[in-house]
């Protein structure tokens, strides 16, 4: 603030207080002339027939008001409201906020700290690490993954054995803590509308879905040239770059329905897919972070146990 505005703050804010002040005593008791009696001293106002008398304010309500006038002085000479005055106690929202962080801090030590000196896997077995990884998951994950972790619509599923980049406890950790950047080109200007129809009935047939076996022979080796170097040449895919399986029918972007699979094959391959997963980093602390690591891998495990 310059220091021309915070002289404007600080004299408009005094002159104020000191009018209030004479206000509040010079009107204590309004003068009447000497006509009237002492049995009947108004101040000469009448409204609808109701005369005002020259009555002070009871005691009482005289103090609370002068009270208030005092803490507003002391107020403002201890905490910042006149301009670019501190205040004596040299009290900030910045730290503020810093005492408590540093109160939840110590709080959510005493009850996330145990978990951060034990492995993901000793984590994901202790039921209480569990509950707590839920609501974290609910309140940071479950918008786009589900509340069930079952996924969405571009979205993985996180209960399953299908994965990305990796479903190991430091690949999971990874994700969270820095983020995923999926992205895919577009390859339908490259190998035109023919290809793309060809190159889809091929990955068809690698997860064993009904194709044109005609196509997909011919999609075959647009494939082997354009695909295979981030899918591999079967279709498993790879975890480096993030590339899916293709040979092992969990779809991202399409549902069960054979027509509808077909044409979402098709749309990824001739206009290509960018997905982004934000980093919790920045938002989650390091303890937190190892905790709803351990409640999806925990979540992953089950779907191993039940196979």
């Amino acid at each position: 603030m310059s220091t021309f505005w915070s002289l404007w703050i600080i004299g408009l804010t005094l002159t104020n207080l000191v009018l209030v002040t004479w206000v509040l005593f010079a009107n204590r008791k309004v003068a009447v002339s000497d006509e009237d009696t002492p049995e009947n001293k108004t101040t000469g106002h009448v409204y609808d027939g109701i005369e005002e008398y020259d009555n002070p304010l009871p005691r009482w309500w005289f103090m609370m008001f002068v009270g208030t006038l005092i803490f507003t002085a002391i107020y403002l000479a201890l905490y910042p409201g006149l301009g670019n005055f501190k205040g004596f106690l040299g009290w900030t929202q910045v730290n503020q906020l810093e005492r408590e962080q540093e109160k939840a801090q110590a709080t959510y030590v005493e009850s996330f700290g145990k978990f951060s000196a034990m492995s993901v896997e000793e984590v994901a077995q202790d039921p209480l690490a569990q509950k707590m990884g839920l609501r974290l998951f609910a309140n940071n994950c479950a918008v786009c993954h589900g509340s069930d972790a079952g996924g969405n619509y571009g979205f993985p599923n996180l209960t399953d054995t299908d994965w990305l980049y990796g479903g190991s406890a430091e690949q999971i950790k990874h994700s969270i803590t820095y983020g995923r950047n999926g992205s895919m080109p577009a390859w339908g200007p490259i190998i035109g509308e023919e290809n793309v129809v060809n190159v889809g009935e091929f990955v068809l047939s690698l997860s064993g879905q009904d194709h044109n076996a005609e196509q997909a022979e011919q999609g075959k080796q647009v494939y082997a040239q354009n695909c295979a170097a981030c899918h591999a040449a079967d279709g498993t895919g790879s975890e480096v770059v993030g590339a899916p399986n293709l040979a092992d029918d969990v779809w991202l972007y399409a549902s069960g329905d054979p027509e509808k699979l077909a044409a979402e094959i098709r749309h990824s391959i001739r206009n290509g897919r960018s997905n982004v997963m934000p980093a919790q980093k920045d938002m989650l602390r390091e303890d937190k972070i190892h905790l709803l690591t351990a409640y999806v891998y925990g979540l992953s495990q089950e779907e191993q146990d039940a196979e």
